[in-house]
């Protein structure tokens, strides 16, 4: 039997002094006496080299009897190697999360409000940016305890991977969640409220395009691409030098998009950048592809359709790789790097040397206009009439760069 020192008539019975006194029942349980009387009892113990104190309650609601309990399954704790008085904390966190808020759970409020007003693809990819990048630093931490190194320690685990795009827009996320949290009268103020300019801007890179004098050669080169790869690839990247497209937009065109006898290609607002639906005027030449085509692919809905899958669309890296293939990797002697989105701006380049009007570049490029009032105008009108001669002469230009004819850029009023 453990050889107690107290008794119930003495603890009862000890009186307050002009000093604090501790009591011991023996194996560190101890009666803290305060100068006013106040009585509680604790276990002083040492844990890892270090001395530590557990509180067991006050004493009368706390028993003698019932102290020693609470004493024995303390030392029980500590002779399995674990510190009573840190798991009493972790006990303590866990009852206050089933009252306060923690991140993810009022992460995952903010999301299914905000979900109706997003595409189902934009709601899975950042509940997932989430899941991946910030629940495992904050998810069960109390909203109210999450501080602006908490959120800076996240963006720069992300930045160590070189994601910079993906640091910005969990700090955005971040930023998001506390504001509804702040509205909603969660919290009282957002910790990431000043966020700006703390996630490491990416140096503008532009995506690589050929120099004017290369591109004749490059137009031969996959004029013979059939001898090195698959047709459907050669005629996505004609298509795509046409029509200079995004080359997502390119490769998940439906069919039923586009009508031939109208000479024109509608692509549907959820499939573009800036979500507004994108009229293509269609050249004699883009539509010549499109008749090439359809014998490969026409049966399907997609017009470019994987190879293994054929309701998915093609991989993002298949137009790439055959550019590469043709030797514009950036490691051929005599011929630059190139890639699909670089036709974009070899096409804008050849348009504007060549004087068509910038707003119906800009709108057949698709780009967002930033000044509202001029954005509505461009909307508007689309300038389609200097579109639809504007995409043919790139076509014929096209063809008169791939039999090497020496080209002088003319001006819209030429054209």
């Amino acid at each position: 039997m453990p050889n107690h020192k107290l008794s119930d008539v003495k603890v009862k019975q000890v009186k307050a002094s002009d000093k604090v006194q501790m009591l011991s029942d023996g194996d560190g349980l101890f009666l803290h006496v305060k100068q006013n009387g106040t009585k509680s009892w604790q276990y002083r113990f040492r844990f890892n080299g270090k001395q530590k104190n557990l509180s067991l309650g006050m004493y009368p609601d706390i028993s003698l009897k019932r102290a020693r309990e609470l004493h024995k399954e303390a030392r029980s704790l500590l002779a399995d190697g674990i510190d009573p008085a840190e798991k009493k904390q972790q006990e303590k966190r866990k009852e206050l999360q089933k009252e306060k808020p923690t991140f993810s759970s009022v992460a995952k409020e903010w999301w299914v409000h905000q979900k109706g007003t997003w595409t189902e693809d934009h709601a899975a990819r950042v509940w997932t940016r989430m899941d991946n990048n910030v629940f495992p630093f904050i998810g069960s931490t109390l909203l109210e305890e999450i501080e602006p190194h908490n959120i800076i320690e996240i963006k720069s685990a992300i930045e160590q991977r070189d994601a910079l795009d993906v640091a910005g827009r969990v700090v955005n996320d971040i930023r998001r969640v506390f504001s509804y949290a702040v509205q909603h009268g969660k919290i009282k103020y957002s910790p990431a409220s000043e966020m700006k300019g703390v996630v490491k801007a990416r140096k503008a890179k532009h995506h690589a395009s050929l120099p004017k004098h290369e591109i004749p050669q490059f137009l031969r080169d996959l004029q013979d691409y059939e001898s090195r790869g698959r047709l459907l690839t050669k005629l996505a990247v004609e298509l795509l030098l046409l029509t200079f497209v995004r080359s997502g937009e390119l490769r998940a065109a439906k069919w039923s998009e586009f009508d031939l006898d109208n000479s024109l290609w509608t692509i549907p607002a959820e499939r573009m950048k800036m979500k507004t639906e994108h009229l293509v005027p269609l050249s004699r030449q883009a539509k010549e592809v499109l008749e090439r085509l359809r014998p490969i692919s026409g049966q399907y809905e997609l017009v470019f359709p994987s190879e293994k899958r054929r309701t998915n669309p093609m991989s993002d890296n298949t137009m790439r790789k055959a550019v590469f293939t043709m030797g514009y990797d950036g490691n051929t002697e005599g011929k630059s790097k190139c890639v699909p989105h670089g036709f974009r701006s070899m096409a804008s380049g050849a348009l504007n040397e060549a004087g068509f009007n910038r707003d119906a570049i800009e709108r057949q490029l698709s780009h967002q206009e930033r000044n509202k009032v001029r954005a509505a105008y461009i909307h508007t009108a689309e300038f389609m009439a200097d579109r639809v001669k504007m995409m043919q002469w790139w076509a014929d230009y096209l063809d008169q760069l791939r039999k090497s004819e020496k080209i002088v850029p003319i001006f819209a009023k030429q054209a």
